[in-house]
């Protein structure tokens, strides 16, 4: 005996129908220490007897329509599965033999006597049922299970259902998420096919949308207070706050009371359409943990006169319906007596008091004759339409697939259940609602469902809000639509909860993925210098342009500061003052000495090269001007040569003044006619001889490989030093070689005459002169070379100040003292009376 709990109808084609009436089985001992007994159910299922009801209703109702199935009565027979896979086999098989009867091999005719199934609602039963029944070809159309498993048409030939494929809702769910930027999810997963499949392709499609999977938990189908309470505390230490979970409402009971009873909250749950409308779980005690839940649910409908005809039983007026009577004990708390009580009824929460029958359900609300929300209830109305339909077209014959071998018309009082399976495949109709029903080459209806949301009515219980829909018609992308004003989120937050392993990284900086963590899991590591990211959550830092730079907050590429010396700067003011202040220097002197170039003193100094001198000093005050302001090609040019020859002239100069004084000296001996080729003529010319070599070389350098202007970015990444390229840096080391070879030269003639008497030459103020340019240039090279930019230009301005002002200084300063303030001393007498000391140097 299979000895399941059923509801029978006679009728010339029977509809068997598989529901979980109960919700849970009581397993029985199996320790072979006492004789083996039938599991029984427990729990009483109000909502899915109201599924079992509207399958009676729906055939009733095709009955009596004259146009649908005339003359055709359709019966059926109703088995409660109790929610378990061993049950729904053992009602499946108790189907396909009739009535419940023991099978033995008389009975075993080679076909079954139920040419269709409709159910299960669980997925694993389903999948069960059709591949220990798919040698029969008997179909199954199922209002509920929904795993994308069951798409397979290969292993799954015969099964049709009303319910979309979880493929779609994964995909839906996947994109929600995404819409409101989680990225860190918790998932839990019933113990069975759909659970596993559902949460899988939700993975998948979540994975590829950049979204990481903190944790994934499954709940046991035996119930397990241990394996509970572990997956409570893994949700407890999470970090994740929305949570995704795909099981159906008995699988998810058992873990929804424990995290109530902790009071866990906080979390954003997100329901597949298995619990989201589940009135064992949507209830007033709930709502503080689950406020705000989010979930995709069977699109909702209307069912005219169903709820009447819910209203107008009784357990006196239904002795073929068993489960009526245990509904009215279980809705009313009270018992009907000992006049064949059902074996299937949960006596502990059945009191002692006897029911009156006059009970009215008009009177109580329960969930079996609520029909605010039919979901399920309608997918078990379009199954019984969709097979009613197939079967008025085989009763037609409309296409020759259905004919006999000997073709003839299929009999629809006698026909196999596979031709039925043929118009299943092609069955389309539409609905007394307007909506047109079919399958795809999968078995599958047109995937479409509705997004509610939970909220909380005036008198605490759950309200289901739809605040957006998903219709895969729309095209992929599309499908998903929302209207976030309308949602409530947990703990009624109307913001969008915030779901991420680490906070988004802000622009500025990147991503560095924890090692041994999942992708979502980062450090925010701030960009390098030079470098920016300009969106949240860069996974690298651009590079910035050569002449660009980051800002502060390295977000954005700012264009480097241009560095190059200016007249506006504190720095550049300063040089350009002393230079202007040498220049007017140097013109004072040279006017002194002009206005008194007839004196004795200015006379006896050599008064030509004197002038020529402080001539080239002027030039090498001004040429400092040049290496100011901003770097031009003719700037670049001029400042170097300029420079090179300024300075040759200065040079020769005073190496000019120290042969003269030199040659004075050895002059004045016996028989020497030495002066007669240092005449003030052959002064310049030598002068201009040493120039012109100075000359060549620059123009050499300016024809070979001149002095340029150049954006440097080789001494600081932040800016950009603006300066001249020397070009040919042996051309300007020849130019500096000659200058020092003057400059020694000079130095070392001055050296040497350095204790002649006073009023025949310069040689001792020449000779500090020179010592002080040398020194400058020597100390020049080493802090030109360390020092980048702008104050190298500076370091060579000084170079040429301070060896300017050493010159002017020490040679001319000891004439301007006498002929200014010493005026007594600038006589021809005083100069002679020095001659003395001539002579008695001279003979020692």
């Amino acid at each position: 005996m299979f000895n399941v709990s059923t509801v029978f109808e006679d009728g010339d084609v029977i509809l068997a129908g598989l529901f979980p009436i109960h919700y849970r089985i009581i397993q029985p001992d199996s320790s072979f220490q006492v004789k083996a007994v039938t599991p029984q159910c427990e729990g009483f299922d109000f909502r899915s007897f109201r599924w079992v009801q509207t399958m009676i209703f729906a055939i009733q109702e095709i009955n009596r329509d004259e146009l649908l199935l005339p003359n055709i009565k359709l019966g059926f027979q109703i088995y409660d599965t109790c929610a378990t896979h061993t049950q729904s086999l053992r009602a499946a098989l108790a189907s396909t033999n009739g009535k419940n009867e023991e099978i033995s091999k008389q009975d075993c005719k080679g076909f079954s006597t139920i040419p269709v199934i409709v159910g299960d609602s669980g997925s694993t039963q389903s999948m069960i049922i059709q591949r220990t029944l798919g040698a029969f070809r008997i179909p199954m159309v199922s209002y509920f299970a929904s795993c994308a498993c069951l798409s397979h048409r290969n292993k799954f030939p015969a099964f049709f259902r009303t319910m979309p494929s979880d493929a779609h809702q994964a995909q839906g769910v996947a994109q929600l998420v995404k819409r409101f930027g989680w990225t860190w999810i918790g998932s839990i997963a019933g113990d069975d096919d759909y659970g596993h499949n559902g949460i899988q392709a939700f993975s998948d499609a979540v994975r590829k949308l950049g979204v990481c999977i903190a944790f994934t938990e499954v709940i046991p189908k035996i119930y397990s207070r241990k394996r509970i309470l572990q997956i409570t505390e893994t949700i407890k230490t999470s970090t994740a706050r929305v949570i995704v979970m795909f099981a159906i409402e008995g699988d998810a009971y058992p873990l929804i009371r424990e995290i109530v009873k902790q009071n866990l909250t906080g979390r954003q749950w997100i329901a597949s359409e298995a619990w989201v409308t589940s009135a064992l779980i949507a209830t007033k005690e709930n709502f503080l943990t689950l406020s705000g839940t989010i979930g995709f649910a069977i699109p909702k409908s209307e069912i005219p006169g169903l709820r009447s005809f819910l209203l107008h039983i009784h357990p006196f007026k239904s002795p073929n319906n068993p489960f009526v009577r245990e509904l009215w004990e279980t809705l009313f708390q009270c018992s009907l007596g000992a006049s064949g009580p059902n074996k299937g009824i949960d006596t502990s929460k059945v009191p002692h008091g006897q029911c009156t029958g006059i009970e009215d359900l008009n009177n109580t609300y329960s969930i079996y004759s609520d029909v605010s929300e039919l979901r399920v209830s309608y997918n078990v109305y379009k199954a019984i339409y969709t097979i009613a339909h197939a079967l008025h077209n085989l009763n037609s014959c409309k296409t020759g697939t259905g004919f006999l071998s000997n073709n003839t018309c299929a009999n629809i009082f006698n026909f196999k259940p596979w031709q039925l399976l043929h118009y299943l495949k092609e069955v389309r109709f539409t609905t007394k609602l307007g909506e047109e029903i079919y399958f795809d080459e999968n078995g599958d209806p047109l995937a479409s469902y509705d997004i509610i949301n939970w909220h909380k009515n005036a008198d605490g219980s759950i309200k289901y809000v739809q605040v957006g829909s998903f219709n895969a018609a729309l095209g992929l992308g599309n499908e998903l639509l929302i209207n976030e004003e309308n949602i409530i989120w947990h703990n009624d937050q109307l913001t969008v909860p915030q779901s991420v392993c680490t906070e988004s990284c802000p622009p500025g900086t990147r991503k560095a993925i924890r090692r041994g963590q999942p992708l979502c899991c980062s450090d925010c590591l701030p960009c390098p210098d030079g470098e920016i990211s300009n969106d949240t959550d860069s996974l690298n830092c651009i590079p910035c342009a050569l002449e660009d730079w980051s800002n502060l907050q390295k977000n954005q590429c700012i264009p480097k500061e241009i560095e190059f010396l200016t007249f506006d700067e504190a720095m550049g003011i300063t040089l350009t003052t002393v230079s202007l202040l040498g220049t007017a220097s140097t013109m004072s002197v040279a006017g002194v000495l002009w206005y008194y170039r007839k004196t004795p003193i200015v006379r006896a100094n050599n008064s030509e090269l004197s002038f020529l001198l402080l001539v080239s000093l002027m030039f090498c005050f001004l040429c400092s001007l040049t290496f100011i302001g901003q770097p031009s090609v003719w700037s670049c040019m001029l400042r170097h040569t300029l420079f090179g020859v300024s300075f040759v002239l200065c040079i020769s100069c005073v190496l000019a003044k120290t042969l003269v004084v030199l040659m004075a000296f050895r002059a004045t001996l016996p028989n020497n006619n030495m002066m007669k080729w240092f005449g003030t003529l052959q002064q310049l010319r030598s002068v201009l001889a040493c120039t012109v070599v100075q000359v060549v070389i620059c123009v050499a350098w300016l024809l070979v490989s001149s002095p340029f202007p150049v954006k440097q970015t080789k001494y600081y990444n932040e800016k950009i030093i603006f300066e001249c390229d020397l070009g040919s840096v042996m051309a300007f080391c020849c130019v500096l070689g000659y200058i020092g070879l003057l400059s020694c030269m000079s130095f070392v003639l001055a050296f040497l005459a350095r204790k002649l008497p006073d009023n025949f030459n310069e040689a001792k103020f020449i000779t500090f002169s020179m010592l002080i340019f040398c020194a400058v240039w020597l100390t020049f090279i080493p802090a030109y070379l360390s020092s980048p930019g702008k104050y190298a230009v500076a370091v060579e301005i000084f170079a040429i100040l301070a060896s300017s002002f050493g010159l002017l200084i020490c040679i001319f300063a000891p004439k301007c003292y006498i002929i200014l303030l010493k005026p007594e001393r600038n006589t021809k007498k005083h100069l002679m009376n020095k001659t003395g000391q001539l002579k008695t140097y001279q003979s020692s």
